[in-house]
Protein backbone atom coordinates (compact mmCIF):
# COMPACT_ATOMS: atom_id res chain seq x y z
CA UNK A 1 0.00 0.00 0.00
CA UNK A 2 1.74 3.00 -0.69
CA UNK A 3 -0.27 4.65 1.81
CA UNK A 4 -1.00 8.07 1.89
CA UNK A 5 -4.37 6.90 -0.42
CA UNK A 6 -3.86 6.44 -3.59
CA UNK A 7 -3.26 2.62 -5.12
CA UNK A 8 -0.49 1.17 -3.67
CA UNK A 9 0.23 -1.06 -0.48
CA UNK A 10 1.72 -4.82 -0.11
CA UNK A 11 1.93 -8.17 2.18
CA UNK A 12 2.54 -13.08 4.24
CA UNK A 13 2.32 -17.39 6.93
CA UNK A 14 3.74 -19.90 8.62
CA UNK A 15 7.05 -20.35 10.72
CA UNK A 16 9.09 -21.94 8.04
CA UNK A 17 12.69 -22.52 7.72
CA UNK A 18 12.91 -21.11 3.96
CA UNK A 19 14.35 -23.92 2.06
CA UNK A 20 17.09 -22.67 -0.27
CA UNK A 21 16.77 -25.51 -2.67
CA UNK A 22 13.57 -24.11 -3.60
CA UNK A 23 15.49 -21.92 -6.00
CA UNK A 24 16.45 -25.49 -7.72
CA UNK A 25 12.88 -26.15 -8.00
CA UNK A 26 12.12 -22.80 -9.44
CA UNK A 27 15.27 -23.34 -12.06
CA UNK A 28 13.79 -26.61 -12.94
CA UNK A 29 10.62 -25.01 -13.57
CA UNK A 30 11.24 -21.98 -15.54
CA UNK A 31 12.87 -23.70 -19.02
CA UNK A 32 16.14 -22.00 -20.17
CA UNK A 33 16.92 -20.29 -16.31
CA UNK A 34 20.01 -21.38 -14.74
CA UNK A 35 20.35 -21.59 -10.99
CA UNK A 36 22.29 -18.74 -10.03
CA UNK A 37 23.66 -19.27 -6.69
CA UNK A 38 24.91 -16.15 -4.32
CA UNK A 39 28.72 -16.40 -3.45
CA UNK A 40 27.42 -17.92 0.41
CA UNK A 41 23.75 -18.66 0.58
CA UNK A 42 24.62 -19.51 4.19
CA UNK A 43 25.61 -16.52 4.73
CA UNK A 44 22.40 -14.58 3.47
CA UNK A 45 20.49 -16.57 6.17
CA UNK A 46 20.36 -13.30 8.71
CA UNK A 47 20.36 -10.41 5.83
CA UNK A 48 16.98 -8.42 5.69
CA UNK A 49 15.37 -7.83 2.04
CA UNK A 50 13.71 -3.91 2.12
CA UNK A 51 11.68 -2.90 -0.33
CA UNK A 52 13.09 0.64 -0.29
CA UNK A 53 9.95 2.27 -2.36
CA UNK A 54 10.92 5.65 -3.05
CA UNK A 55 14.70 5.01 -3.85
CA UNK A 56 13.39 2.93 -6.10
CA UNK A 57 15.62 0.12 -5.09
CA UNK A 58 15.12 -3.21 -3.12
CA UNK A 59 18.54 -3.60 -0.95
CA UNK A 60 19.83 -6.98 1.30
CA UNK A 61 21.36 -5.36 4.28
CA UNK A 62 22.98 -6.74 7.21
CA UNK A 63 21.13 -5.27 9.91
CA UNK A 64 24.37 -5.41 12.43
CA UNK A 65 26.32 -3.24 10.11
CA UNK A 66 23.78 -1.37 8.01
CA UNK A 67 25.85 -2.22 4.68
CA UNK A 68 24.49 -3.09 1.59
CA UNK A 69 25.34 -6.12 0.17
CA UNK A 70 23.46 -6.79 -2.65
CA UNK A 71 20.85 -4.30 -4.83
CA UNK A 72 18.45 -3.87 -7.67
CA UNK A 73 17.21 -1.00 -9.10
CA UNK A 74 19.54 2.21 -10.06
CA UNK A 75 17.07 4.39 -9.15
CA UNK A 76 15.16 5.44 -12.13
CA UNK A 77 12.00 6.74 -12.34
CA UNK A 78 10.98 5.29 -15.63
CA UNK A 79 10.54 0.95 -15.55
CA UNK A 80 13.48 -0.54 -17.22
CA UNK A 81 15.76 -3.49 -17.37
CA UNK A 82 17.93 -2.41 -14.54
CA UNK A 83 14.94 -0.27 -12.43
CA UNK A 84 11.80 -0.94 -10.29
CA UNK A 85 9.83 1.90 -10.13
CA UNK A 86 7.96 2.74 -6.36
CA UNK A 87 8.76 -0.89 -5.48
CA UNK A 88 6.17 -2.23 -2.40
CA UNK A 89 7.00 -5.83 -2.51
CA UNK A 90 10.25 -7.74 -2.55
CA UNK A 91 10.47 -11.82 -1.44
CA UNK A 92 14.05 -13.67 -1.94
CA UNK A 93 12.95 -17.17 -3.66
CA UNK A 94 16.02 -19.59 -3.68
CA UNK A 95 18.39 -17.85 -5.65
CA UNK A 96 16.21 -15.45 -7.26
CA UNK A 97 13.84 -12.53 -6.05
CA UNK A 98 10.53 -11.49 -6.85
CA UNK A 99 9.58 -7.94 -7.08
CA UNK A 100 6.28 -5.81 -7.32
CA UNK A 101 7.06 -2.92 -9.27
CA UNK A 102 4.20 -0.52 -8.08
CA UNK A 103 5.20 2.74 -9.19
CA UNK A 104 4.41 6.00 -7.99
CA UNK A 105 1.55 8.32 -8.27
CA UNK A 106 1.17 11.79 -9.63
CA UNK A 107 1.39 14.21 -7.23
CA UNK A 108 1.94 18.17 -6.43
CA UNK A 109 4.67 18.96 -5.45
CA UNK A 110 5.62 15.45 -6.87
CA UNK A 111 6.27 12.87 -3.91
CA UNK A 112 9.73 11.16 -3.83
CA UNK A 113 11.49 9.29 -6.22
CA UNK A 114 8.97 10.85 -9.03
CA UNK A 115 10.03 13.72 -11.25
CA UNK A 116 6.78 13.76 -13.15
CA UNK A 117 3.85 15.71 -10.64
CA UNK A 118 1.19 15.78 -13.89
CA UNK A 119 1.65 11.50 -14.44
CA UNK A 120 2.90 9.99 -11.89
CA UNK A 121 5.43 7.34 -13.04
CA UNK A 122 3.85 3.94 -13.20
CA UNK A 123 5.35 0.67 -13.38
CA UNK A 124 3.29 -2.01 -13.50
CA UNK A 125 5.15 -4.92 -13.61
CA UNK A 126 6.14 -8.21 -11.57
CA UNK A 127 9.33 -9.48 -12.03
CA UNK A 128 11.65 -12.44 -10.89
CA UNK A 129 15.43 -11.50 -11.16
CA UNK A 130 18.45 -13.93 -11.08
CA UNK A 131 21.15 -12.88 -8.52
CA UNK A 132 23.13 -10.56 -10.97
CA UNK A 133 19.69 -8.47 -11.53
CA UNK A 134 18.24 -10.35 -14.87
CA UNK A 135 14.98 -10.25 -15.32
CA UNK A 136 13.93 -14.29 -15.97
CA UNK A 137 10.37 -14.11 -15.86
CA UNK A 138 7.62 -11.13 -16.08
CA UNK A 139 4.07 -10.35 -15.83
CA UNK A 140 2.91 -6.84 -17.00
CA UNK A 141 3.95 -4.75 -19.62
CA UNK A 142 6.71 -2.48 -20.25
CA UNK A 143 6.72 0.61 -20.18
CA UNK A 144 4.31 1.74 -17.28
CA UNK A 145 1.58 0.49 -19.34
CA UNK A 146 -1.43 -0.06 -16.93
CA UNK A 147 -4.31 -2.60 -18.49
CA UNK A 148 -6.51 -5.37 -16.80
CA UNK A 149 -6.12 -7.33 -20.18
CA UNK A 150 -3.38 -10.33 -21.16
CA UNK A 151 -0.50 -9.82 -19.02
CA UNK A 152 -1.47 -6.55 -17.70
CA UNK A 153 -1.54 -5.24 -14.18
CA UNK A 154 -2.50 -1.38 -12.89
CA UNK A 155 -0.71 -1.10 -9.33
CA UNK A 156 0.42 -4.49 -8.27
CA UNK A 157 1.66 -3.87 -4.06
CA UNK A 158 2.33 -7.58 -3.82
CA UNK A 159 3.33 -10.96 -5.04
CA UNK A 160 4.48 -14.59 -3.96
CA UNK A 161 5.29 -17.28 -5.78
CA UNK A 162 3.15 -20.86 -4.77
CA UNK A 163 5.61 -23.41 -4.36
CA UNK A 164 2.77 -26.03 -3.76
CA UNK A 165 1.67 -25.65 -7.14
CA UNK A 166 4.97 -25.86 -8.33
CA UNK A 167 5.20 -29.58 -8.88
CA UNK A 168 2.52 -30.25 -10.29
CA UNK A 169 1.79 -27.52 -12.54
CA UNK A 170 5.36 -25.28 -12.86
CA UNK A 171 5.56 -21.80 -11.75
CA UNK A 172 2.03 -19.67 -10.16
CA UNK A 173 2.54 -16.51 -8.81
CA UNK A 174 -0.41 -15.03 -6.98
CA UNK A 175 -0.53 -10.94 -7.49
CA UNK A 176 -2.46 -8.21 -5.56
CA UNK A 177 -3.53 -6.22 -8.63
CA UNK A 178 -4.55 -2.69 -6.17
CA UNK A 179 -6.15 -0.59 -8.99
CA UNK A 180 -7.60 -3.45 -10.71
CA UNK A 181 -9.62 -4.45 -7.59
CA UNK A 182 -8.24 -8.13 -7.46
CA UNK A 183 -5.93 -10.75 -6.43
CA UNK A 184 -5.23 -13.24 -9.18
CA UNK A 185 -2.94 -16.30 -9.90
CA UNK A 186 -0.83 -16.41 -13.06
CA UNK A 187 1.00 -19.01 -14.31
CA UNK A 188 4.31 -18.72 -16.29
CA UNK A 189 2.30 -18.52 -19.35
CA UNK A 190 0.93 -15.64 -18.34
CA UNK A 191 -2.25 -17.24 -18.42
CA UNK A 192 -5.10 -16.40 -15.33
CA UNK A 193 -5.64 -19.49 -13.27
CA UNK A 194 -7.56 -17.40 -10.85
CA UNK A 195 -9.19 -14.76 -9.31
CA UNK A 196 -10.93 -12.80 -6.64
CA UNK A 197 -12.06 -9.58 -7.01
CA UNK A 198 -14.45 -7.96 -9.82
CA UNK A 199 -12.19 -6.10 -11.70
CA UNK A 200 -12.58 -2.54 -11.60
CA UNK A 201 -15.05 -2.66 -9.29
CA UNK A 202 -14.50 -1.56 -5.84
CA UNK A 203 -16.97 -2.64 -3.16
CA UNK A 204 -17.76 -5.04 0.16
CA UNK A 205 -20.41 -7.24 -1.48
CA UNK A 206 -19.82 -10.67 -2.49
CA UNK A 207 -16.14 -11.33 -4.59
CA UNK A 208 -15.57 -7.56 -4.30
CA UNK A 209 -12.65 -5.85 -2.84
CA UNK A 210 -11.94 -2.25 -1.90
CA UNK A 211 -7.80 -1.29 -2.50
CA UNK A 212 -6.52 -5.30 -1.38
CA UNK A 213 -3.14 -4.81 -0.55
CA UNK A 214 -2.26 -8.64 -0.01
CA UNK A 215 -3.10 -11.90 -0.17
CA UNK A 216 -1.64 -15.21 0.69
CA UNK A 217 -2.56 -18.83 0.48
CA UNK A 218 -2.71 -20.64 3.61
CA UNK A 219 -1.79 -23.90 4.62
CA UNK A 220 -5.67 -24.82 4.20
CA UNK A 221 -5.73 -23.97 0.31
CA UNK A 222 -7.41 -20.97 1.26
CA UNK A 223 -6.65 -17.30 0.80
CA UNK A 224 -5.99 -14.22 3.17
CA UNK A 225 -6.28 -11.25 1.27
CA UNK A 226 -6.36 -7.47 3.09
CA UNK A 227 -8.93 -5.72 2.12
CA UNK A 228 -7.39 -2.81 2.50
CA UNK A 229 -9.98 0.21 2.62
CA UNK A 230 -12.77 -2.20 3.59
CA UNK A 231 -10.87 -2.53 6.85
CA UNK A 232 -10.67 -5.77 7.30
CA UNK A 233 -8.71 -9.20 6.51
CA UNK A 234 -10.78 -12.32 5.00
CA UNK A 235 -9.98 -15.51 4.03
CA UNK A 236 -11.85 -16.56 1.17
CA UNK A 237 -12.18 -20.36 -0.36
CA UNK A 238 -10.99 -21.02 -4.20
CA UNK A 239 -14.40 -20.99 -4.89
CA UNK A 240 -14.81 -17.41 -3.55
CA UNK A 241 -16.61 -18.09 -0.52
CA UNK A 242 -15.34 -15.85 2.51
CA UNK A 243 -15.39 -18.18 5.22
CA UNK A 244 -13.83 -15.44 8.18
CA UNK A 245 -13.43 -11.97 8.28
CA UNK A 246 -11.05 -9.79 10.96
CA UNK A 247 -11.62 -6.50 11.68
CA UNK A 248 -9.86 -6.59 15.20
CA UNK A 249 -13.68 -5.74 16.58
CA UNK A 250 -13.93 -3.25 14.19
CA UNK A 251 -11.38 -0.92 15.28
CA UNK A 252 -8.60 -1.62 11.91
CA UNK A 253 -8.58 1.32 9.21
CA UNK A 254 -6.39 0.86 5.93
CA UNK A 255 -5.76 -2.63 6.58
CA UNK A 256 -2.27 -3.39 4.63
CA UNK A 257 -1.14 -6.59 5.60
CA UNK A 258 -2.16 -9.92 6.99
CA UNK A 259 -0.48 -13.19 7.53
CA UNK A 260 -1.54 -16.18 9.39
CA UNK A 261 0.59 -17.36 12.06
CA UNK A 262 1.39 -21.03 13.05
CA UNK A 263 -0.54 -21.25 16.35
CA UNK A 264 -4.11 -19.76 13.85
CA UNK A 265 -4.04 -16.16 15.45
CA UNK A 266 -3.77 -13.63 12.55
CA UNK A 267 -1.42 -10.96 12.35
CA UNK A 268 -2.24 -7.81 10.58
CA UNK A 269 -0.71 -4.25 9.28
CA UNK A 270 -3.38 -1.74 11.08
CA UNK A 271 -1.24 1.03 9.12
CA UNK A 272 -4.36 3.88 9.39
CA UNK A 273 -3.89 3.38 12.98
CA UNK A 274 -0.43 3.15 13.15
CA UNK A 275 -0.24 -0.02 14.91
CA UNK A 276 0.06 -4.03 14.32
CA UNK A 277 -2.31 -6.04 15.78
CA UNK A 278 -2.30 -10.07 16.53
CA UNK A 279 -5.70 -11.36 16.46
CA UNK A 280 -7.29 -14.69 17.75
CA UNK A 281 -9.75 -17.11 16.14
CA UNK A 282 -12.51 -14.86 18.02
CA UNK A 283 -11.16 -11.27 16.68
CA UNK A 284 -9.95 -10.03 19.90
CA UNK A 285 -6.53 -8.83 20.05
CA UNK A 286 -4.19 -10.33 21.79
CA UNK A 287 -1.15 -8.14 20.95
CA UNK A 288 -0.40 -5.00 19.77
CA UNK A 289 2.68 -2.21 18.98
CA UNK A 290 2.28 1.06 17.99
CA UNK A 291 4.91 2.92 15.61
CA UNK A 292 4.14 6.47 16.84
CA UNK A 293 4.98 6.75 20.35
CA UNK A 294 8.88 7.31 20.02
CA UNK A 295 9.91 10.85 20.93
CA UNK A 296 11.04 12.12 16.99
CA UNK A 297 8.44 9.75 15.35
CA UNK A 298 6.23 10.81 12.73
CA UNK A 299 2.73 11.00 13.76
CA UNK A 300 1.32 9.35 11.02
CA UNK A 301 4.46 6.72 9.68
CA UNK A 302 1.55 4.63 8.48
CA UNK A 303 3.24 0.99 8.80
CA UNK A 304 2.95 -1.20 5.99
CA UNK A 305 3.99 -4.78 6.84
CA UNK A 306 4.83 -6.94 9.78
CA UNK A 307 6.08 -10.34 10.04
CA UNK A 308 6.50 -12.08 12.39
CA UNK A 309 9.63 -14.12 12.61
CA UNK A 310 10.66 -17.80 13.94
CA UNK A 311 11.80 -16.18 17.18
CA UNK A 312 8.69 -14.69 18.23
CA UNK A 313 9.83 -11.20 17.04
CA UNK A 314 8.15 -8.62 14.59
CA UNK A 315 9.92 -7.19 11.56
CA UNK A 316 7.91 -4.42 10.77
CA UNK A 317 8.14 -1.61 7.98
CA UNK A 318 7.75 1.89 9.57
CA UNK A 319 6.94 3.27 6.04
CA UNK A 320 6.96 6.81 6.90
CA UNK A 321 9.91 6.79 9.66
CA UNK A 322 11.87 5.40 7.18
CA UNK A 323 13.04 2.77 8.95
CA UNK A 324 12.47 -1.38 9.37
CA UNK A 325 12.54 -2.65 13.40
CA UNK A 326 12.37 -5.56 14.65
CA UNK A 327 10.84 -5.90 18.29
CA UNK A 328 10.35 -8.39 20.93
CA UNK A 329 6.76 -10.04 22.24
CA UNK A 330 7.77 -7.74 25.01
CA UNK A 331 8.05 -4.51 22.45
CA UNK A 332 11.49 -3.35 22.74
CA UNK A 333 13.53 -2.79 19.64
CA UNK A 334 16.58 -4.98 19.29
CA UNK A 335 17.20 -4.16 15.29
CA UNK A 336 16.59 -0.95 13.28
CA UNK A 337 17.11 -0.24 9.73
CA UNK A 338 17.31 3.59 8.56
CA UNK A 339 17.07 6.90 11.23
CA UNK A 340 13.55 7.36 12.65
CA UNK A 341 11.87 9.88 10.60
CA UNK A 342 15.17 10.51 8.51
CA UNK A 343 14.68 9.87 4.88
CA UNK A 344 17.78 9.31 2.45
CA UNK A 345 19.59 6.43 0.42
CA UNK A 346 23.29 6.56 2.19
CA UNK A 347 24.22 4.22 4.40
CA UNK A 348 21.66 3.35 6.98
CA UNK A 349 18.72 5.29 4.89
CA UNK A 350 15.94 3.97 3.14
CA UNK A 351 12.77 6.04 1.74
CA UNK A 352 9.62 5.07 2.87
CA UNK A 353 10.28 1.03 3.08
CA UNK A 354 7.47 -0.66 2.23
CA UNK A 355 8.09 -4.52 2.91
CA UNK A 356 11.20 -5.66 4.94
CA UNK A 357 11.54 -9.61 5.16
CA UNK A 358 14.63 -11.82 6.82
CA UNK A 359 16.07 -13.80 4.03
CA UNK A 360 15.20 -17.57 5.00
CA UNK A 361 12.95 -16.62 7.72
CA UNK A 362 9.44 -15.13 6.51
CA UNK A 363 5.99 -15.81 6.94
CA UNK A 364 3.74 -15.31 4.06
CA UNK A 365 4.43 -17.84 1.88
CA UNK A 366 3.11 -21.26 1.24
CA UNK A 367 5.72 -24.09 2.63
CA UNK A 368 8.54 -24.04 0.33
CA UNK A 369 9.23 -27.98 -0.75
CA UNK A 370 12.02 -29.51 -2.09
CA UNK A 371 12.64 -30.88 -5.75
CA UNK A 372 10.96 -34.18 -4.52
CA UNK A 373 7.88 -32.03 -3.09
CA UNK A 374 8.53 -32.59 0.73
CA UNK A 375 8.39 -30.08 2.80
Amino acid sequence: MLHFHHPSHSSQYHHLAFKLAVGVVLAGLISGIPRVAAADETALVHHWLIADQFNNRVIEVDPHTHQIVWQFGNGADKPGPQSIVGINDAERVGAFTLLSGTGIPPSSPPLPGCSDPVNGCPDNRVILIDHRGNIVWQYGQNGGVAGAGFNQLNTPVQAAVLPQFQRRHGLHVIITDQANQRIIVVDRAHRLIWQYGSTGVAGNGPNQLNNPNSAEQLENGNILIADENNNRAIEVTTDLQIVRQFTAGGTLSGVAFASRLPGGHTLITDSNNNRIVEVDGNDAIVWEYPTNTMAGSNANPLPTRAVRLENGNTLISDQFNNRVIEVTPAKQIVLQQGALNVAGNGLNRLNGPYDAKVIGDFTGLTPPRDVDGSE
